[in-house]
Formats: C-alpha cells, structure tokens, sequence
C-alpha cells in the first residue's frame, strides 16, 4: 500500500497567529512536523492556504500545495490538497501541523491499521489513561475519549468520561477500567476521504464539537492503533514554552 501524509497549516489561528512559523530549537515548527513525517511514509505535503508558509516550506526544500482559505477543518484541505498531487495513494494521513514531536512508531500504527484490516475505512490513534495521570486529565474536556469494541473499531468519542462506571468511586476508575484518549491523528483510504469530504456536518458532531462523530454517525468504520507515547501539541505560545523545554530534554 501506498500512504502519504498530508499536513494542513494555517497561518490565522485564534489562540496563537503563525503558529506554524514559531520557532521551535532554531526551525519554523512545521518543518519540525514535516521532517518527523518524511521518509517515514511515501511522501509528505504541507497544505496551506498562506504564501508565507509556502516560502518557508520550500526554503527547508518540503513538499507544498496551495489551498482555498475556505476550508474549515484540517480534513476538507487534506482533500483538496490530495487532488492537486500527480500521483495515486492508497491512504491519506492527516497529520496536525502543530504536533512536531509525532513519532514513527505511531505513523507505523496507524499504517498497521490498514496493513492488518483490509476492511479499515478510516484509522486514528488512542493512548491509554494512567494512574499517574490523574483524575482531572481523564475528566479534561479538551481530551476526548474513546470507547472501542473487541476488534479495536471506535463505537464513539466524547468529551465527556466514557463509559461511566456506575457503583464505582471515582477516584478507582483509573485503576477499575482502562479508558482511551484519543490522539487526533486520522488516516483514510482515498475513495473514502472523498465520500466524507461531502457529508454535512451531523447532530452529533455538532453537539460534541468532535469531527469524527460526522464520519461515526453516517456508519463509517474507523479502526484504533494504541500508542503509548505522549507528545505536545502547539495550541498557544504557552505550549511553545513547554515544546522547548521539551525538546531540551530529548537533546540531553
């Protein structure tokens, strides 16, 4: 099978304006995204709306496409994106342009995903909850949850603590169930990233803010990969900080 990544980058975030050229250890932090995709998959694209990301694409000598400023999310400039490369792909992953710390081994599970279930449609990535991590990051609405069945299939994706365990005290659920927080990095076969590029947006999607439940609610299958790494994200100049700091520590 062939797989290619795709980051979309915008420039106009609400909570942190040119987010993708912040520096981040002396590089843009989309090349730190960029050159932690590339070479890991067939290919790498950065798809953007903003000429400054562009040049600074091309200046570190990644691979870019322009896209329309009307998209609103990630997944809709993952498919106009994916129209405008010459080639064929079987899957396309969608990867965050603020995650630069994503790791090979979780771009391989989710390869793993459609290598091992012919039958995948679309693949994400949990990481289980810990002990050590606490109540509060398990009850934190800004990470969703995921409940899955036997075959390792999303059934669905909550703010909320999924499933509540009825006659248990809280502070022994971590320790009663192992729950699943969803990494929001997606993979889709190319035939399916088309169909769900075209769905309205859905009653659940919109009463849980999650795009996902858009593709769960019109039957789409989306298998799980597990992942025991933890990254950061970039959503503010406060998680720059904590890249930093972050990144100091992996150079020793």
């Amino acid at each position: 099978m062939k797989f290619i990544g795709i980051i979309p980058a915008r420039y106009a975030s609400t909570r942190f304006p040119g987010k993708p050229l912040a520096m981040l250890g002396g590089k843009p932090v989309i090349q730190r995204v960029y050159e932690q995709v590339d070479g890991i998959l067939d290919a790498a694209i950065v798809a953007t709306d903003d000429e400054r990301i562009e040049a600074a694409v091309k200046s570190f000598g990644g691979r870019v496409v322009m896209t329309g400023t009307h998209h609103k999310s990630g997944t809709d400039r993952c498919f106009e994106a994916y129209t405008k490369v010459a080639e064929e792909y079987d899957v396309i992953v969608n990867i965050q342009g603020d995650e630069p710390f994503i790791q090979p081994q979780q771009l391989e599970a989710i390869k793993n995903c459609f290598e091992s279930d012919a039958q995948t449609q679309i693949a994400t990535l949990v990481k289980p909850f810990t002990k050590e991590d606490g109540l509060a990051a398990l009850e934190n609405p800004n990470s969703p949850k995921v409940v899955v069945d036997n075959r390792m299939r999303a059934l669905y994706f909550s703010r909320s603590v999924i499933p509540y365990l009825r006659g248990v005290e809280k502070d022994e659920w971590l320790s009663t169930h192992v729950f699943y927080k969803h990494i929001g990095l997606y993979a889709y076969r190319a035939e399916v990233l088309r169909e769900i590029t075209s769905l309205p947006q859905s009653g659940l999607e919109l009463a849980e803010s999650l795009e996902q439940l858009r593709w769960v609610q019109n039957g789409y299958t989306i298998k799980v990969g597990i992942s025991e790494i933890e990254t950061i994200g970039i959503d503010t100049p406060e998680d720059l900080q904590q890249a930093e700091a972050f990144l100091a520590k992996q150079r020793g």
